[in-house]
């Protein structure tokens, strides 16, 4: 029981750091909200801007300007959260890696593989929080910055929607803080 759980914690946790990673890289965090009318698709990212003409399928995208540039605090905030978040469940999927049963590593030694389990779940849970808050920080941004918009009936001709790539932080998160209660509340 102990070791299937072992791994499905694992299973769940390295997909979940992957949606964690693929969201701190890619740039679309905020998509465009138009009608279809639009001839261009608008992402913006964490780390660039892009888009994409729909008539041709042409894509352009404009690089920030410095990572020590004047950026806006969601983008800063964001970038800090998600990067210090994929650092953390990277860590923890390297020790949760060597405290599996099924690896023969300190195979003689039972408690402290049990103990890097646990360690692996605890630091995952800390990175899963921090990705979280990341991510929902952009999304609450995004909407608080439409919403005072369309309250002062300001119309820029384009409004901005959560990103897929937002949607894949808040699952990558929420995955390994899934796998974070495995290892540290199921496993024993």
């Amino acid at each position: 029981m102990g070791a299937a759980l072992q791994v499905t914690a694992f299973g769940l946790a390295l997909l979940s750091t992957l949606f964690l990673l693929l969201a701190t890289c890619t740039d679309c965090w905020m998509v465009n909200a138009d009608d279809s009318l639009e001839v261009s698709h608008k992402c913006r990212g964490l780390w660039r801007e892009c888009v994409t003409n729909m008539q041709d399928g042409v894509r352009t995208c404009d690089q920030y300007d410095s990572i020590l540039a004047d950026h806006p605090v969601k983008i800063v905030v964001t970038r800090t959260l998600m990067i210090t978040a994929d650092l953390l469940a990277g860590l923890a999927l390297a020790t949760l890696v060597l405290g599996l049963d099924c690896i023969t590593f300190l195979k003689e030694d039972p408690c402290v593989k049990l103990k890097m389990c646990y360690g692996a779940g605890v630091v995952l849970g800390a990175g899963s929080i921090l990705g979280l808050i990341g991510s929902m920080w952009y999304a609450v941004d995004v909407y608080v910055e439409r919403a005072m918009l369309v309250s002062h009936n300001i119309f820029l001709g384009v409004h901005y929607d959560f990103g897929w790539s937002c949607w894949l932080g808040m699952a990558g998160s929420t995955g390994c803080l899934v796998a974070s209660v495995l290892l540290t509340c199921c496993l024993y």
